[in-house]
Protein backbone atom coordinates (compact mmCIF):
# COMPACT_ATOMS: atom_id res chain seq x y z
CA UNK A 1 0.00 0.00 0.00
CA UNK A 2 2.82 2.42 0.91
CA UNK A 3 4.51 1.74 -2.44
CA UNK A 4 1.35 2.81 -4.28
CA UNK A 5 1.03 5.96 -2.15
CA UNK A 6 4.64 6.90 -2.84
CA UNK A 7 4.09 6.35 -6.57
CA UNK A 8 0.99 8.56 -6.53
CA UNK A 9 2.85 11.33 -4.66
CA UNK A 10 5.78 11.16 -7.07
CA UNK A 11 3.61 11.38 -10.20
CA UNK A 12 0.81 13.53 -8.79
CA UNK A 13 1.23 16.35 -11.29
CA UNK A 14 1.37 13.89 -14.17
CA UNK A 15 -1.89 12.33 -12.98
CA UNK A 16 -3.43 15.81 -12.79
CA UNK A 17 -2.34 16.49 -16.37
CA UNK A 18 -3.97 13.27 -17.58
CA UNK A 19 -7.19 14.17 -15.75
CA UNK A 20 -7.15 17.57 -17.42
CA UNK A 21 -6.83 15.90 -20.82
CA UNK A 22 -9.93 13.84 -20.04
CA UNK A 23 -11.78 16.99 -19.01
CA UNK A 24 -10.75 18.71 -22.21
CA UNK A 25 -12.05 15.78 -24.24
CA UNK A 26 -15.34 15.92 -22.34
CA UNK A 27 -15.45 19.69 -22.92
CA UNK A 28 -14.93 19.06 -26.60
CA UNK A 29 -17.82 16.57 -26.77
CA UNK A 30 -20.13 18.95 -24.91
CA UNK A 31 -19.30 21.77 -27.31
CA UNK A 32 -19.92 19.46 -30.20
CA UNK A 33 -23.37 18.44 -28.93
CA UNK A 34 -24.51 21.86 -27.78
CA UNK A 35 -23.72 23.58 -31.04
CA UNK A 36 -20.93 26.00 -30.20
CA UNK A 37 -20.55 28.47 -33.05
CA UNK A 38 -17.32 27.11 -34.36
CA UNK A 39 -16.73 25.05 -37.45
CA UNK A 40 -16.17 21.34 -36.91
CA UNK A 41 -12.72 21.57 -38.45
CA UNK A 42 -11.76 24.48 -36.14
CA UNK A 43 -13.00 22.68 -33.02
CA UNK A 44 -11.09 19.57 -34.01
CA UNK A 45 -7.90 21.52 -34.62
CA UNK A 46 -8.09 23.18 -31.18
CA UNK A 47 -8.71 19.85 -29.49
CA UNK A 48 -5.88 18.14 -31.37
CA UNK A 49 -3.46 20.97 -30.56
CA UNK A 50 -4.39 20.96 -26.89
CA UNK A 51 -4.16 17.18 -26.71
CA UNK A 52 -0.66 17.29 -28.15
CA UNK A 53 0.36 20.01 -25.70
CA UNK A 54 -1.00 18.12 -22.69
CA UNK A 55 0.61 14.90 -23.84
CA UNK A 56 3.96 16.68 -24.07
CA UNK A 57 3.41 18.31 -20.66
CA UNK A 58 2.58 14.93 -19.12
CA UNK A 59 5.76 13.39 -20.51
CA UNK A 60 7.83 16.26 -19.14
CA UNK A 61 6.20 15.90 -15.72
CA UNK A 62 6.89 12.17 -15.62
CA UNK A 63 10.53 12.82 -16.49
CA UNK A 64 10.70 15.48 -13.75
CA UNK A 65 11.22 18.46 -16.07
CA UNK A 66 8.79 21.01 -14.62
CA UNK A 67 10.16 23.97 -16.59
CA UNK A 68 9.34 22.39 -19.96
CA UNK A 69 5.96 21.24 -18.63
CA UNK A 70 5.17 24.84 -17.68
CA UNK A 71 6.15 25.95 -21.18
CA UNK A 72 3.71 23.44 -22.69
CA UNK A 73 0.89 24.60 -20.42
CA UNK A 74 1.57 28.19 -21.48
CA UNK A 75 1.20 27.02 -25.08
CA UNK A 76 -2.15 25.47 -24.12
CA UNK A 77 -3.29 28.82 -22.73
CA UNK A 78 -2.31 30.55 -25.99
CA UNK A 79 -4.38 28.03 -27.97
CA UNK A 80 -7.54 28.44 -25.89
CA UNK A 81 -7.74 31.05 -23.15
CA UNK A 82 -11.19 29.87 -22.06
CA UNK A 83 -9.93 26.52 -20.72
CA UNK A 84 -10.07 27.07 -16.96
CA UNK A 85 -8.42 23.76 -16.09
CA UNK A 86 -5.30 24.80 -17.96
CA UNK A 87 -4.92 27.82 -15.70
CA UNK A 88 -5.38 25.72 -12.58
CA UNK A 89 -2.79 23.22 -13.80
CA UNK A 90 -0.38 26.02 -14.66
CA UNK A 91 -0.86 27.71 -11.28
CA UNK A 92 -0.22 24.44 -9.47
CA UNK A 93 2.91 23.84 -11.52
CA UNK A 94 4.28 27.32 -10.82
CA UNK A 95 3.67 26.78 -7.10
CA UNK A 96 5.34 23.35 -7.02
CA UNK A 97 8.26 24.86 -8.94
CA UNK A 98 8.70 27.56 -6.28
CA UNK A 99 7.43 30.38 -8.52
CA UNK A 100 4.89 31.58 -5.98
CA UNK A 101 4.37 35.07 -7.41
CA UNK A 102 3.38 33.64 -10.82
CA UNK A 103 0.99 31.17 -9.17
CA UNK A 104 -0.58 34.02 -7.18
CA UNK A 105 -0.97 36.09 -10.34
CA UNK A 106 -2.75 33.26 -12.18
CA UNK A 107 -5.16 32.48 -9.36
CA UNK A 108 -5.95 36.17 -8.81
CA UNK A 109 -6.72 36.56 -12.50
CA UNK A 110 -9.15 33.64 -12.29
CA UNK A 111 -10.92 35.14 -9.28
CA UNK A 112 -11.29 38.46 -11.12
CA UNK A 113 -12.95 36.90 -14.17
CA UNK A 114 -16.58 37.80 -14.77
CA UNK A 115 -17.53 34.69 -16.76
CA UNK A 116 -16.35 32.13 -14.22
CA UNK A 117 -18.63 29.84 -12.22
CA UNK A 118 -18.88 30.24 -8.46
CA UNK A 119 -17.40 26.76 -7.90
CA UNK A 120 -14.35 27.69 -10.01
CA UNK A 121 -14.04 31.03 -8.18
CA UNK A 122 -14.09 29.24 -4.83
CA UNK A 123 -11.48 26.77 -6.08
CA UNK A 124 -9.27 29.63 -7.30
CA UNK A 125 -9.59 31.34 -3.91
CA UNK A 126 -8.49 28.12 -2.18
CA UNK A 127 -5.54 27.80 -4.55
CA UNK A 128 -4.59 31.42 -3.83
CA UNK A 129 -4.64 30.71 -0.10
CA UNK A 130 -2.35 27.72 -0.65
CA UNK A 131 -0.02 29.96 -2.71
CA UNK A 132 0.25 32.42 0.18
CA UNK A 133 0.71 29.54 2.61
CA UNK A 134 3.50 27.89 0.60
CA UNK A 135 5.15 31.25 0.02
CA UNK A 136 5.34 32.02 3.74
CA UNK A 137 2.83 34.88 3.61
CA UNK A 138 1.10 33.63 6.75
CA UNK A 139 -1.19 36.61 7.42
CA UNK A 140 -2.44 36.67 3.81
CA UNK A 141 -2.87 32.90 3.85
CA UNK A 142 -4.99 33.04 7.01
CA UNK A 143 -7.09 35.90 5.64
CA UNK A 144 -7.70 34.07 2.34
CA UNK A 145 -8.47 30.73 4.01
CA UNK A 146 -11.04 32.56 6.13
CA UNK A 147 -12.52 34.15 2.99
CA UNK A 148 -13.03 30.64 1.61
CA UNK A 149 -14.87 29.62 4.78
CA UNK A 150 -17.13 32.66 4.50
CA UNK A 151 -18.36 31.22 1.19
CA UNK A 152 -18.43 27.56 2.28
CA UNK A 153 -17.71 26.47 5.86
CA UNK A 154 -17.54 22.75 5.04
CA UNK A 155 -13.98 22.93 3.72
CA UNK A 156 -12.03 20.26 5.61
CA UNK A 157 -8.63 20.98 4.02
CA UNK A 158 -8.98 24.72 4.59
CA UNK A 159 -9.88 24.32 8.27
CA UNK A 160 -7.04 21.81 8.66
CA UNK A 161 -4.60 24.34 7.19
CA UNK A 162 -5.79 27.00 9.64
CA UNK A 163 -5.32 24.53 12.51
CA UNK A 164 -1.75 23.87 11.38
CA UNK A 165 -0.91 27.57 11.04
CA UNK A 166 -2.30 28.55 14.45
CA UNK A 167 -0.59 25.59 16.12
CA UNK A 168 2.70 26.56 14.42
CA UNK A 169 2.50 30.12 15.79
CA UNK A 170 1.20 28.81 19.14
CA UNK A 171 -2.00 30.83 19.05
CA UNK A 172 -3.79 28.22 21.15
CA UNK A 173 -7.12 30.06 21.37
CA UNK A 174 -7.50 30.10 17.58
CA UNK A 175 -6.06 26.58 17.30
CA UNK A 176 -8.74 25.37 19.72
CA UNK A 177 -11.49 27.19 17.80
CA UNK A 178 -10.57 25.65 14.44
CA UNK A 179 -10.00 22.16 15.87
CA UNK A 180 -13.55 22.28 17.21
CA UNK A 181 -14.71 23.36 13.75
CA UNK A 182 -12.66 20.54 12.17
CA UNK A 183 -14.30 17.99 14.44
CA UNK A 184 -17.69 19.02 13.07
CA UNK A 185 -16.85 18.71 9.36
CA UNK A 186 -14.38 15.80 9.45
CA UNK A 187 -14.67 12.12 10.25
CA UNK A 188 -11.53 11.84 12.42
CA UNK A 189 -11.83 12.20 16.18
CA UNK A 190 -10.12 15.42 17.26
CA UNK A 191 -10.55 14.90 21.03
CA UNK A 192 -6.95 13.90 21.74
CA UNK A 193 -5.54 16.83 19.76
CA UNK A 194 -7.95 19.30 21.37
CA UNK A 195 -6.85 17.97 24.77
CA UNK A 196 -3.20 18.69 23.90
CA UNK A 197 -4.07 22.21 22.74
CA UNK A 198 -5.90 22.94 25.99
CA UNK A 199 -2.92 21.59 27.92
CA UNK A 200 -0.68 24.06 26.08
CA UNK A 201 -2.99 26.88 27.15
CA UNK A 202 -3.07 25.59 30.73
CA UNK A 203 0.73 25.20 30.82
CA UNK A 204 1.26 28.83 29.78
CA UNK A 205 -1.11 30.04 32.50
CA UNK A 206 0.62 27.78 35.05
CA UNK A 207 4.09 29.08 34.22
CA UNK A 208 2.79 32.66 34.44
CA UNK A 209 1.42 31.94 37.91
CA UNK A 210 -2.23 32.24 36.79
CA UNK A 211 -3.21 28.98 38.46
CA UNK A 212 -7.01 29.37 38.41
CA UNK A 213 -7.05 29.77 34.62
CA UNK A 214 -4.60 26.89 34.30
CA UNK A 215 -6.86 24.54 36.29
CA UNK A 216 -9.88 25.57 34.22
CA UNK A 217 -8.22 24.74 30.90
CA UNK A 218 -6.74 21.54 32.33
CA UNK A 219 -10.17 20.35 33.43
CA UNK A 220 -11.46 21.03 29.92
CA UNK A 221 -8.53 19.05 28.48
CA UNK A 222 -9.49 15.99 30.54
CA UNK A 223 -13.09 16.31 29.39
CA UNK A 224 -11.91 15.83 25.82
CA UNK A 225 -9.26 13.15 26.45
CA UNK A 226 -6.85 12.11 29.25
CA UNK A 227 -3.73 12.75 27.17
CA UNK A 228 -0.25 12.10 28.57
CA UNK A 229 0.58 15.81 28.52
CA UNK A 230 -2.60 16.52 30.52
CA UNK A 231 -1.65 13.94 33.15
CA UNK A 232 1.86 15.36 33.51
CA UNK A 233 0.57 18.91 33.90
CA UNK A 234 -1.96 17.67 36.46
CA UNK A 235 1.01 16.35 38.43
CA UNK A 236 2.62 19.79 38.38
CA UNK A 237 -0.60 21.41 39.56
CA UNK A 238 -0.99 18.86 42.37
CA UNK A 239 2.55 19.54 43.58
CA UNK A 240 1.89 23.28 43.54
CA UNK A 241 -1.37 22.83 45.47
CA UNK A 242 0.33 20.66 48.07
CA UNK A 243 -1.62 17.49 47.20
CA UNK A 244 1.39 15.22 47.60
CA UNK A 245 -0.58 12.00 48.14
CA UNK A 246 -2.68 12.69 45.08
CA UNK A 247 0.52 13.46 43.14
CA UNK A 248 1.97 10.09 44.17
CA UNK A 249 -1.16 8.34 42.95
CA UNK A 250 -1.03 10.24 39.65
CA UNK A 251 2.64 9.36 39.19
CA UNK A 252 1.90 5.69 39.84
CA UNK A 253 -0.94 5.76 37.33
CA UNK A 254 1.26 7.41 34.69
CA UNK A 255 4.09 4.92 35.15
CA UNK A 256 1.71 1.97 34.86
CA UNK A 257 0.11 3.27 31.68
CA UNK A 258 3.14 4.93 30.07
CA UNK A 259 6.42 3.72 31.63
CA UNK A 260 8.41 4.98 28.63
CA UNK A 261 7.54 8.56 29.65
CA UNK A 262 9.34 8.26 33.01
CA UNK A 263 12.08 10.66 31.94
CA UNK A 264 9.59 13.16 30.45
CA UNK A 265 7.67 13.27 33.69
CA UNK A 266 10.56 14.50 35.82
CA UNK A 267 11.91 16.83 33.12
CA UNK A 268 8.50 18.46 32.90
CA UNK A 269 8.06 18.67 36.66
CA UNK A 270 11.35 20.56 36.94
CA UNK A 271 10.06 23.37 34.71
CA UNK A 272 9.37 26.37 36.89
CA UNK A 273 6.60 28.94 37.13
CA UNK A 274 6.37 32.63 37.95
CA UNK A 275 4.93 32.30 41.41
CA UNK A 276 6.07 33.82 44.68
CA UNK A 277 9.46 32.70 45.96
CA UNK A 278 7.91 30.89 48.92
CA UNK A 279 5.61 28.97 46.56
CA UNK A 280 8.57 27.96 44.40
CA UNK A 281 10.48 26.67 47.43
CA UNK A 282 7.48 24.65 48.57
CA UNK A 283 7.07 23.23 45.08
CA UNK A 284 10.75 22.25 44.99
CA UNK A 285 10.45 20.51 48.36
CA UNK A 286 7.40 18.52 47.26
CA UNK A 287 9.11 17.56 44.00
CA UNK A 288 12.05 16.18 45.99
CA UNK A 289 9.61 14.13 48.06
CA UNK A 290 7.96 12.81 44.90
CA UNK A 291 11.38 11.81 43.54
CA UNK A 292 12.06 9.94 46.80
CA UNK A 293 8.77 8.11 46.39
CA UNK A 294 9.70 7.17 42.81
CA UNK A 295 13.11 5.85 43.89
CA UNK A 296 11.49 3.69 46.57
CA UNK A 297 9.08 2.03 44.12
CA UNK A 298 10.03 -1.63 43.88
CA UNK A 299 7.24 -2.98 41.70
CA UNK A 300 8.47 -5.53 39.16
CA UNK A 301 5.98 -4.06 36.68
CA UNK A 302 7.92 -0.80 36.66
CA UNK A 303 11.35 -2.37 36.78
CA UNK A 304 10.71 -4.10 33.46
CA UNK A 305 10.92 -0.75 31.71
CA UNK A 306 14.41 0.47 30.66
CA UNK A 307 13.14 4.05 30.79
CA UNK A 308 12.17 3.66 34.45
CA UNK A 309 15.52 2.00 35.26
CA UNK A 310 17.53 4.75 33.60
CA UNK A 311 15.44 7.46 35.23
CA UNK A 312 16.06 5.94 38.65
CA UNK A 313 19.78 5.53 38.01
CA UNK A 314 20.25 9.09 36.86
CA UNK A 315 18.31 10.44 39.82
CA UNK A 316 20.48 8.39 42.19
CA UNK A 317 23.68 9.51 40.46
CA UNK A 318 22.60 13.15 40.76
CA UNK A 319 22.49 12.53 44.53
CA UNK A 320 25.83 10.70 44.46
CA UNK A 321 24.14 7.47 45.58
CA UNK A 322 26.30 5.34 43.29
CA UNK A 323 26.04 2.04 45.17
CA UNK A 324 22.26 2.15 45.07
CA UNK A 325 22.39 2.94 41.37
CA UNK A 326 24.70 -0.05 40.84
CA UNK A 327 22.37 -2.30 42.84
CA UNK A 328 19.59 -1.46 40.36
CA UNK A 329 21.60 -1.62 37.14
CA UNK A 330 23.79 -4.67 37.73
CA UNK A 331 20.97 -7.26 37.79
CA UNK A 332 19.19 -5.51 34.94
CA UNK A 333 22.24 -5.63 32.65
CA UNK A 334 22.95 -9.28 33.47
CA UNK A 335 19.31 -10.34 32.97
CA UNK A 336 18.91 -8.43 29.68
CA UNK A 337 21.83 -9.38 27.41
CA UNK A 338 20.44 -7.39 24.47
CA UNK A 339 20.39 -4.05 26.23
CA UNK A 340 20.25 -0.78 24.37
CA UNK A 341 23.44 1.21 23.86
CA UNK A 342 22.14 3.82 26.29
CA UNK A 343 21.88 1.20 29.06
CA UNK A 344 25.42 -0.01 28.37
CA UNK A 345 26.74 3.55 28.23
CA UNK A 346 25.13 4.50 31.53
CA UNK A 347 26.31 1.29 33.18
CA UNK A 348 29.91 1.74 32.01
CA UNK A 349 30.00 5.32 33.32
CA UNK A 350 28.65 4.06 36.63
CA UNK A 351 31.32 1.34 36.79
CA UNK A 352 34.02 3.95 36.12
CA UNK A 353 32.67 6.15 38.94
CA UNK A 354 32.76 3.15 41.27
CA UNK A 355 36.30 2.15 40.17
CA UNK A 356 35.28 -1.33 38.97
CA UNK A 357 38.06 -1.61 36.36
CA UNK A 358 37.64 -5.24 35.29
CA UNK A 359 33.93 -4.83 34.65
CA UNK A 360 34.59 -1.59 32.77
CA UNK A 361 36.88 -3.41 30.32
CA UNK A 362 34.40 -6.26 29.82
CA UNK A 363 31.33 -4.12 29.14
CA UNK A 364 33.23 -1.48 27.15
CA UNK A 365 34.34 -4.17 24.70
CA UNK A 366 30.75 -5.40 24.25
CA UNK A 367 29.53 -1.85 23.94
CA UNK A 368 32.05 -0.84 21.26
CA UNK A 369 31.20 -3.89 19.16
CA UNK A 370 27.71 -2.57 18.61
CA UNK A 371 28.28 1.15 19.06
CA UNK A 372 25.87 3.53 17.41
CA UNK A 373 25.80 7.09 18.66
CA UNK A 374 22.41 8.65 19.28
CA UNK A 375 22.14 12.16 17.90
CA UNK A 376 19.16 13.42 19.86
CA UNK A 377 17.12 12.60 22.94
CA UNK A 378 13.76 12.50 21.18
CA UNK A 379 12.32 11.58 17.81
CA UNK A 380 8.91 11.37 16.12
CA UNK A 381 7.72 7.84 15.39
CA UNK A 382 5.64 9.12 12.45
CA UNK A 383 8.21 11.03 10.39
CA UNK A 384 11.53 10.51 12.22
CA UNK A 385 11.98 14.17 13.25
CA UNK A 386 14.78 14.54 15.85
CA UNK A 387 15.14 17.01 18.71
CA UNK A 388 16.60 17.36 22.19
CA UNK A 389 13.50 19.34 23.20
CA UNK A 390 10.27 17.70 24.38
CA UNK A 391 7.59 18.17 21.73
CA UNK A 392 4.02 16.95 22.11
CA UNK A 393 3.31 18.14 18.56
CA UNK A 394 5.88 17.20 15.93
CA UNK A 395 7.23 20.38 14.24
CA UNK A 396 7.78 18.47 11.00
CA UNK A 397 4.68 16.32 10.38
CA UNK A 398 2.43 18.17 12.90
CA UNK A 399 1.24 14.92 14.53
CA UNK A 400 0.40 15.00 18.24
CA UNK A 401 1.90 12.67 20.87
CA UNK A 402 4.20 10.79 18.49
CA UNK A 403 7.31 11.60 20.50
CA UNK A 404 9.65 8.76 21.44
CA UNK A 405 12.55 8.87 23.87
CA UNK A 406 16.06 7.96 22.87
CA UNK A 407 18.67 7.96 25.63
CA UNK A 408 21.71 9.85 24.40
CA UNK A 409 25.04 8.04 24.51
Amino acid sequence: MEIYLEWIQEYLLAIVAVVIMVILFFHYLVEKDTGVKLSKRYRNSIFEAQSKVFLNATQYLISGNKDLAIKEFLNAVDINRETIETYFALGGLFRSNGEIEKAISIHRSLIARENISESHRLRALKELAIDFDKGGFVDKAVETYKDVLKINRDQFEVIQSLCRIYEDVEDWDQAYHYRIMLSKVGHNNQAETISHILVQKARIYFEKGEFAKSREDLEDAFRFAPSVSAKILRLRVQLHDGNLEQAKFSLLELLKEHPMYASFIFESLEEGFKGEEAEQEQYSTRLTMLRDYFLELDDSEFLNSPSVILSKVRLLKSRNMLEKAYAIMEPWVNNHPHNSQAIYSEYIKLLIDLGKSEEVVKYTKDFLNSFHQSLTKHYCNECGYNSDEIFWRCPQCHSWETIQFRWKV
